[in-house]
Parts: structure tokens; sequence; C-alpha cells
């Protein structure tokens, strides 16, 4: 495990980690359908209780200190939340821990608007 502190993360932070903590949907949906990422919703208990997607794992944002062992340190860790502000916190928390994390820009709205009708149809086609 490649913990590092917060001071370490800030003193080594430049463009490339900026480009390279965020991801998009259609570089997220291909490697989820590859197999290379594992992507998490960390919004609270009763969001996800309230509205969900269909793929994806939900680990609220709270939650995640205890159950990092639910976690794939081998795959790419994508966070979501609705926008993108919680998924970057848990994003941070993450590669503080060692992890490869990005968060999605596009946030879960963005996910919605991009699959409608045959994007649905196919992305799910795709990854099946």
């Amino acid at each position: 495990m490649n913990e590092k502190s917060f001071d370490a993360y800030l003193r080594s932070f430049d463009y490339d980690e900026r480009k390279a903590m965020k991801i998009q949907l259609p570089e997220m949906f291909e490697l989820y359908a590859a197999g290379k990422a594992q992507v998490i919703d960390i919004r609270f208990k009763e969001e996800y209780e309230a509205w969900h997607i269909g793929f994806g794992q939900h680990i609220p944002l709270n939650e995640l200190p205890d159950r990092l062992d639910e976690l794939d340190r081998d795959m790419t860790i994508v966070t979501m939340c609705p926008h993108y502000d919680r998924a970057e916190i848990a994003r941070l928390y993450l590669t503080l821990k060692g992890f490869h994390a990005r968060y999605l820009t596009d946030g879960m709205l963005g996910i919605v608007d991009y699959l409608r009708g045959d994007r649905a149809k196919n992305y799910m086609e795709k990854i099946r």
C-alpha cells in the first residue's frame, strides 16, 4: 500500500495530476466494460434508496474508511455522486490511501442524461 500524506500529495500536485484525477463518461464506460474500473456511488444511504443507476457499488462517503477492503487495488476506482463534489472528496481520500482513484466529472446526473434510448441499449449489450 502506497499511502501518502496530504502534505506530500499537495507538494507533488501538478497539471498531470489535475488531469489524471478526473474521468469523463466515455472513458469510464470503456474501462468498466473492460473490467478495469470499479465504480463507487458515494452518496448517502437515503439518496441511494430514493434512486440509483443499474451498475456500480454503493459505499457512502462516511462509510468509506471502514469499507476499504471492498475495493480492488488492481482496478481504477471511479467515485461518483450527482455532480462531483463528494466524489472528489472520496477520490482524494482513496488516492491518499494508495488507490488509483478518479472522480466522474459528469456526475451521476450526466450518466442519466447520457444513457438514454439507444445509447442505454447499446451500452448494456456491450457489457453483457
